[in-house]
C-alpha cells in the first residue's frame, strides 16, 4: 500500500515547486497558460489537430520496449524519502522500467537546450516531458515537435479527465498533450489587516494605499488589468492592452502598489508588509499548511489559470512506453497519491473523493492534511469559480512586442 508522504514534506515540495515555477514565469514571460482556453500558434499559424491517418502512420510500427526516458520540474512528482511511490507501481503494474530526470529548472532554458536537436531530429534523451502551456509549447506544436497522440490507448484519459482539460483551444482534441497539474493566479489577503475580498477592484482601494502587492510579470498584471475592466485576455486586442495598462498605471501613479513582486510577495504578506496582493495558489496552500492566517480568493472579475502537460518528443525512441505512462497516471487511485504530495489541481476530479477517503482512514496530523487538501478551493476549485478563470493571451512575436512595450513599464519603470 502507499505510504502517504508526512505533511511538512508536502509544504516543503510546494514550496520549492513554486519557486521554480516563478522561475519560469520571470525568465520566460508566456510560459503558463490555462488548461483549456488559450489559442495557440506560431507567427499568426493556426494550430490544428493532425489527420487521424498521420497518427495511424505514426503509431502503426510503433512497439513496447521497457523503457521510459522522464523528464519533469524538480519536486513535481509523489515521493517517500527516496521513493517515488507512482513510478514503482508504473513498474511493477507494466514492466516499463522509468529514469526520472528533474531536468526542466525554466521552460526557455529547457526548449533552448532541445529546439536544436529536435529541429535537427536528434534524440534529446527523454520520451516524456512536461511543458507548460505558452510560447515554448505552442512553437513545439507548431513545429512538428510532438508525436500526435493515439487516443485509442489513452482509456483512462477519455473516462477520469475532468471536461476542463480536454479539447483545449491550444491543442484540439488533446492532439498532443494530456494536463499533469495545473495552478491559479488569484488575491490572497492578510485578514488581519484586511477585510473579506470579493472584487479586482480591492487592489485599487485607496484604504490599502502602499499596501498592494502586484506580479513583476507582464502578463500576470496585465490578465489583472484586463479583468479589472472586463476584458477576457483570450481575446483582448492591443486597444484592450492599452486601457489596461492605462488602469494599471493609475493604481501605480496613486501609491497603491508597494511592490511589484516575484516570489517574495509570499513573505511580504505574511509579515504584513503588504494586506492584499496578487497570488499563485500553491504559495498561498503552503503558507496556510504551515500554519498562517492568509486568504486566497478568485476574485469575481476573473482569475489565471495555467496547466503543465506531458508530451511526447518527435525523436521519442520509447514513445509507447510514454503513451502507456500518460494514460496510467490518469487512474484515479494514481491522480490521488500524485495530488496528495505535489497539492496542486489535479486534471482527475474524482482524486477529491479519494483523499477525502484516505483521510477518513488516517489519524492526527496526516488525517489533517489530507482534509485540508480535499477541501481546498486552490486544489478543487470550485464550478464557480472555475467559470471565471482564463488563461493568458496568445501572442505572435509582433504582438509580443506591443505588449511588452505596453506592461513592461509598468512594472519595471
Amino acid at each position: 500500500m502507499y505510504s502517504r508522504t508526512n505533511p511538512a514534506f508536502l509544504r516543503g515540495m510546494t514550496q520549492s515547486r513554486s519557486v521554480t515555477r516563478r522561475d519560469a514565469l520571470r525568465l520566460g514571460g508566456m510560459s503558463a497558460a490555462g488548461l483549456a482556453l488559450a489559442a495557440c500558434g506560431v507567427q499568426g499559424k493556426k494550430v490544428e489537430a493532425p489527420q487521424q491517418d498521420a497518427v495511424a502512420e505514426y503509431w502503426g510500427s510503433k512497439k513496447k520496449n521497457g523503457t521510459l526516458r522522464f523528464a519533469n520540474w524538480p519536486l513535481y512528482i509523489d515521493k517517500d524519502g527516496k521513493r517515488y511511490p507512482s513510478l514503482e507501481m508504473f513498474e511493477a503494474d507494466t514492466g516499463i522500467k522509468v529514469t526520472y530526470t528533474e531536468a526542466i529548472q525554466d521552460i526557455p532554458t529547457f526548449f533552448g537546450k532541445i529546439q536544436p536537436l529536435l529541429a535537427a531530429n536528434n534524440d534529446i534523451g527523454y520520451d516524456l516531458m512536461v511543458l507548460t502551456n505558452g510560447l515554448q509549447l505552442s512553437k513545439a506544436i507548431a513545429l512538428g515537435y510532438l508525436v500526435p497522440l493515439d487516443h485509442s490507448k489513452l482509456p483512462n484519459f477519455a473516462a477520469n479527465a475532468t471536461s476542463v482539460v480536454k479539447n483545449p483551444t491550444w491543442d484540439p482534441n488533446n492532439a498532443h498533450t494530456v494536463p499533469w497539474a495545473g495552478g491559479l493566479t488569484g488575491i490572497a489577503y492578510n485578514p488581519k489587516y484586511v477585510d473579506e475580498v470579493k472584487s479586482i477592484a480591492d487592489l485599487w482601494n485607496p484604504k490599502y494605499k502602499g499596501k498592494v502587492g502586484m506580479m513583476l510579470d507582464t502578463q500576470e498584471v496585465a490578465n489583472f488589468g484586463m479583468f479589472a475592466l472586463g476584458i477576457d485576455p483570450d481575446k483582448s486586442t492591443e486597444a484592450d492592452w492599452k486601457k489596461a495598462g492605462e488602469k494599471l498605471k493609475q493604481q501605480r501613479d496613486a501609491g497603491l502598489v508597494r511592490k511589484y513582486y516575484e516570489n517574495d510577495y509570499v513573505d511580504a504578506l505574511a509579515r504584513g508588509d503588504i494586506w492584499i496582493t496578487m497570488a499563485w495558489s500553491g504559495d498561498i496552500f503552503q503558507q496556510v499548511a504551515e500554519g498562517k492566517d492568509l486568504r486566497f480568493v478568485v476574485p469575481e472579475e476573473g482569475g489565471t489559470i495555467w496547466t503543465d502537460n506531458l508530451c511526447i518528443p518527435k525523436t521519442s525512441q520509447n514513445p509507447v512506453d510514454a503513451l502507456t505512462f500518460m494514460d496510467y497516471v490518469y487512474q484515479p487511485k494514481i491522480a490521488t497519491m500524485l495530488v496528495e504530495s505535489i497539492n496542486y489541481i489535479t486534471p482527475v476530479s474524482s482524486a477529491k473523493d479519494l483523499v477525502l477517503a484516505d483521510a477518513a482512514k488516517a489519524t492526527g496530523k496526516e488525517k489533517a492534511a489530507l482534509e485540508q487538501i480535499a477541501e481546498s478551493p486552490m486544489i478543487f476549485p470550485s464550478e464557480a469559480d472555475m467559470a471565471k478563470l482564463r488563461s493568458y493571451k496568445k501572442l505572435d512575436p509582433g504582438e509580443e512586442k506591443a505588449f511588452e512595450d505596453i506592461f513592461q513599464p509598468i512594472t519595471q519603470g
